[in-house]
Formats: structure tokens, C-alpha cells, sequence
């Protein structure tokens, strides 16, 4: 018989998150991940089966959490362009003002796994179509409630949105705060 489990999966998931975040996938070790999380290279294959089932259970977590925060974000009082102006500012701010300037888990795990890993792109692209999703829901309801012109395609305007947010993420990385402020409100013309 096994020993019990001596830790919280959804914790474990959270700590190894932040390392593949900050480290990338190929430059995250399994000591990173143990040292990271407190938990034995051991335990963690056997709970969680190899370093790239944990990296997909982090990208599913960042995936939830991000769409959830933007999905509360968005539905505050305020226009849509107001919204999501805030929650693009929101986004340059987190990355320009942690620690290490690390972007977007989902962006950096196309550039760096796109190519070669089918079941990364996929997950990040299911991301992508919910942030899209809520984009467009909250410019439809700015069509609704009269504060974005009815004749703007509210798909093709989220899909810019979402393009926006990921060029963002990436340029964060480099650019300074007025570059990518000058970005937010130019991709929030059309609005």
C-alpha cells in the first residue's frame, strides 16, 4: 500500500503554473518544479505522470482562471470600450510591473511548443476562442445598450481584440508603457 498524499493538487498545479510561466516548458526542470511546488520529482510523476501532463493540467488552470478574471473584469459597470480598455491596461500593468516581464503563458507556449506540440496549440487556441467569446458578448451587449455602433461586427472586432491582446503580451516583454498604451487605444477605435 501507497503512502497518503501529503498535498493539495490544485496548489501543486498553481506552483508549477508560475515556474513554466516564468521558465518556459523546455527550461523548466523536474528539480524547478519539485523545489517550486514542495513536492518530490517522484511524487510528482506518480500523481501527475510526467512534466508534460503537469504542463498541460498549468496551461488548462491559466486558461480557466484567465478567462474567469476577464469574464468578471468585462462585466463590471461601465461602456465596452471602457471595459475592455481597463482590462487591456490591466494585462500591460500585471506584465510590465511583476518581477520578470514573462507575457502571456498561452502566447509563450505557442511560440515556444506551436510547431511540435498539437495538444498545446489546441489548448491554447480553446483559450483564445473564449476570450473571443467574451469580447464579443461584451460588445454586443455594448450594441445593446447603445454605447458601440450597431454596424460593427462584433466577431471580427473581438477577433482584432484577441490578436490585440496577444501582440500586447509579447510586446510587453520589450516595449514601454506608453508604446503599448498608444496600441490599447488604437485597437480601441472601432469601437
Amino acid at each position: 500500500m501507497g503512502r497518503p498524499r501529503s498535498f493539495e493538487p490544485d496548489v501543486v498545479v498553481a506552483r508549477a503554473m508560475e515556474v513554466f510561466w516564468t521558465k518556459g516548458y523546455a527550461d523548466t526542470s523536474p528539480a524547478d518544479l519539485a523545489e517550486a511546488t514542495g513536492v518530490a520529482k517522484g511524487s510528482l510523476y506518480h500523481s501527475f505522470g510526467s512534466k508534460r501532463e503537469l504542463f498541460g493540467k498549468a496551461l488548462d488552470l491559466y486558461g480557466r482562471t484567465g478567462t474567469a478574471s476577464t469574464e468578471e473584469f468585462l462585466a463590471r459597470p461601465g461602456t465596452a470600450k471602457e471595459r475592455i480598455r481597463a482590462h487591456f491596461v490591466l494585462l500591460v500593468d500585471a506584465d510590465l510591473d511583476g518581477p520578470v516581464r514573462r507575457g502571456c503563458l498561452a502566447q509563450n507556449t505557442v511560440e515556444e511548443l506551436g510547431g511540435r506540440d498539437e495538444e498545446a496549440a489546441r489548448a491554447v487556441h480553446r483559450i483564445e476562442e473564449r476570450m473571443i467569446e467574451l469580447f464579443a458578448a461584451r460588445i454586443e451587449q455594448g450594441q445593446r445598450a447603445g454605447d458601440v455602433d450597431p454596424g460593427v461586427d462584433a466577431r471580427a472586432q473581438a477577433l482584432l481584440l484577441q490578436a490585440t491582446v496577444s501582440g500586447l503580451r509579447v510586446m510587453a516583454k520589450t516595449f514601454d508603457r506608453p508604446v503599448l498604451l498608444r496600441i490599447i487605444d488604437t485597437a480601441l477605435a472601432g469601437l
